[in-house]
């Protein structure tokens, strides 16, 4: 099968959803593909920019411990509580995720501490805040909710499907997708369950939805899938890839049972068939 020019493994899944951009799928590794870019120790960079390239150009990204990006990032991904690294720590990123530490002191004093390197929107977002939560406290209530976790593995990678070896298997597998193609995952996701909830959508970073919260599902008897890029930083960074998409992070049990029920399923009828077929 070839979307956008590029051969992969089949995909029923792929094939029904008429996707602009291939699937991306994470997984753990102990050596980083050859081939794989990755940031450069101690310099900034964003996750879901490198998912971005992964999906869009089929470049795999590798992450560690040095070269997570940021410290949301090196949460996303599984490298443990990096709000520990930021800038005056948990309680200055509790301020800089709600209404900022310019009335903090201890704030004031990291900002000065930090000038030399701190500018533009970091700056302005370190002494305001994001305002993405009304107050520290409701960050830090927050933060007891996300399921950090420490990674077996030295790497995290995002390898596009058409990537993927016979001998890999991811842990969750990606769908960057419009609005029509979410509704159709949502509905396949509770296809072959009971209830209605067996997909969710977390107030988290972008990298998050994809990371941590899906690896917390793969580990479930009972997997759901994870609806995310509802962070509107990340919205912004992925925005050229198309301002209606959303990601739906799939852990690969419930991708594979996903995969084994197209056939028979709505995918292959009305009112799908149209919907898949019209302009995006």
């Amino acid at each position: 099968m070839i979307i956008d020019g590029h051969t992969h493994m089949e995909s029923k899944l792929v094939n029904a959803l008429k996707l602009k951009y291939l699937p991306v799928a994470v997984l753990w590794l102990d050596e980083k593909p050859a081939d794989a870019v990755q940031f450069v120790p101690g310099r900034w960079g964003c996750v879901m920019a490198s998912f971005g390239t992964t999906a869009e150009r089929g470049r795999s990204a590798a992450f560690d411990q040095e070269t997570y990006g940021c410290w949301g990032g090196g949460v996303g991904l599984g490298f443990g509580n990096c709000y520990e690294r930021f800038p005056g720590g948990v309680a200055c990123f509790c301020r800089f995720l709600s209404t900022g530490n310019e009335t903090s002191e201890e704030g004031r004093a990291v900002a000065g501490q930090c000038a030399a390197w701190m500018r533009g929107s970091l700056q302005e977002e370190f002494l305001h805040g994001e305002r993405y939560r009304k107050s520290p406290e409701v960050v830090e209530q927050w933060l007891q909710g996300v399921p950090m976790m420490h990674v077996p593995s030295k790497y995290v990678v995002f390898k596009r499907l058409d990537d993927i070896s016979a001998d890999e298997q991811p842990v969750v597998i990606v769908f960057l997708v419009n609005p029509d193609q979410m509704s159709a995952l949502v509905v396949m996701a509770n296809y072959a369950h009971r209830g209605s909830e067996n997909v969710i959508i977390p107030h988290a970073a972008g990298c998050q939805t994809i990371g941590i919260f899906a690896y917390r599902e793969a580990r479930s008897a009972h997997p759901r899938a994870v609806v995310g890029l509802n962070d509107l930083s990340a919205r912004k960074v992925v925005r050229k890839l198309g301002k209606d998409l959303v990601t739906v992070a799939v852990p690969y049990k419930l991708f594979q049972e996903m995969e084994a029920n197209v056939a028979g399923s709505f995918l292959e009828k009305e009112p799908w068939t149209t919907l898949a077929q019209s302009d995006p």
